[in-house]
């Protein structure tokens, strides 16, 4: 009997939710099935889900396929009319164990009303054979970005209460991960629906205090006007708290950045950088760019250009416009396809000089790596590194970084076992 597989597109949310299906999958006594958690945060993304699934069906004909995830829950009827699909599962209850035990009977959990839905969070065991461990502190959005349609595939913002939080990180801890990541669809926005109105930065004090066996903790994207003072007194005090923020940023034009129905202008993301630059030297930045949005003009993308520049951007997620239907910015003024593209190709150019920079910035010096496989690993500041000899995935591994190649740093162990941190989860693939 094989078990449940699952293949997630997307976010690290999708990610910590793949794994929390996959375990309920089982627990039910699904075998032989696969779980296909989709993404719709672009057109490409979802033609992408369309893809996977058909190419799971190829590979796997005899298998009973799960669709579900945020591409089913904002398309539902484009997912049930698919051939390949057997069953598909609403984002509402793909973590309810009672929609596992009906999918079990042969039913399909059809999406409901996103907006309705309460529901939280659901607690993992492990996170397979990652090095990394992802959990779920948060999902949804309260805000409305003209040009996003995650809200109507994930509901409003609920918070995971810190209890939740501590318990699961212990658990993946004592599991043997020397790093968790926090995910969700809004992070900033943790605690706003909780009695007490607790800060992310008070969440992270309190994981870091708690959990003394915890090497790493990183976050994932961040709203840079969010991002509160116990958070940059934390990032500035604990070397545990990695120094690698992503934010998303979107546009370096303050024109644009209101049409998009953001909450920050261009000063505030510079303020932001400079700000945490001084209070943590080592600090890296990624950063989400929306290259092409309606009515942009060439003046007003060299904005973003120069942000890149002026904040010290590294890590650049670049996405081309894509008009989702049902979304404000779908009815604005168009920019022509061939400059949306022309755009977001200047954009990835800029950052992969920005990244040779940054690698060129730290050869010669030291650092610790995160082993993702015997021969290459993730800095704190998560830059890609290379080894000649293999090392344990999953430790932590001092090293020297020797040289690079405009993609990956290039890194020699110092091999002591003092510049060592072991994992204690099984790490083969």
């Amino acid at each position: 009997m094989s078990e449940t597989r699952n293949l997630h597109l997307g976010c690290r949310l999708n990610a910590y939710e793949s794994e929390a299906m996959q375990e309920l999958a089982n627990s039910h006594g699904l075998d032989n099935a696969v779980v296909i958690n989709t993404c719709a945060v672009t057109h490409e993304a979802v033609r992408k889900s369309r893809q996977v699934i058909r190419r799971a069906r190829r590979d796997h004909p005899h298998a009973r396929l799960i669709a579900t995830g945020c591409a089913v829950q904002v398309d539902h009827d484009t997912f049930e009319a698919m051939k390949e699909v057997d069953t598909v599962l609403g984002n509402a209850h793909k973590l309810e164990p009672e929609a596992w035990a009906a999918i079990a009977e042969g039913q399909s959990v059809l999406a409901s009303d996103i907006m309705n839905t309460h529901s939280r969070h659901r607690m993992i065991s492990g996170f397979g054979s990652r090095s990394r461990a992802h959990i779920q502190i948060q999902n949804g959005c309260d805000h409305r970005c003209t040009f996003c349609i995650i809200p109507y595939g994930r509901g409003n913002s609920r918070s995971v209460p810190e209890t939740a939080i501590l318990e699961q990180v212990n658990i993946l801890v004592n599991q043997g991960f020397n790093e968790v990541v926090l995910s969700g669809v809004d992070i900033t926005s943790w605690g706003d629906d909780l009695s007490h109105r607790p800060r992310l930065g008070e969440l992270i004090g309190m994981i870091l205090d708690q959990v003394k066996d915890l090497h790493r903790l990183r976050v994932s994207s961040v709203d840079p006007v969010e991002l509160d003072g116990v958070f940059l007194e934390v990032l500035a005090s604990e070397p545990r708290l990695m120094p690698h923020l992503h934010l998303s940023v979107q546009s370096g034009d303050d024109l644009i950045l209101k049409r998009m129905k953001r909450r920050h202008l261009r000063d505030d993301v510079i303020n932001l950088c400079q700000r945490t630059r001084e209070l943590r030297s080592d600090i890296s930045f990624g950063a989400d760019l929306i290259a092409g949005f309606p009515t942009e003009t060439e003046a007003m993308f060299e904005q973003t250009e120069r942000l890149v520049e002026e904040c010290g951007l590294t890590w650049l997620h670049v996405f081309p416009f894509s008009r989702r239907h049902g979304t404000p910015a779908a009815r604005m003024p168009q920019v022509d396809g061939t400059v949306i593209r022309a755009r977001a190709a200047r954009l990835r150019q800029l950052g992969q000089r920005r990244i040779a920079e940054h690698l060129q910035d730290w050869v010669g010096r030291s650092g610790e790596v995160l082993m993702e496989s015997p021969y290459q690993g993730r800095t704190s500041q998560f830059a890609r590194v290379e080894f000649s000899a293999p090392q344990t995935k999953g430790d932590i591994v001092g090293t020297k970084f020797v040289a690079h190649d405009n993609v990956t740093l290039k890194g020699v162990s110092l091999s002591s076992s003092d510049h060592v941190v072991e994992s204690r989860h099984l790490s083969d693939d």
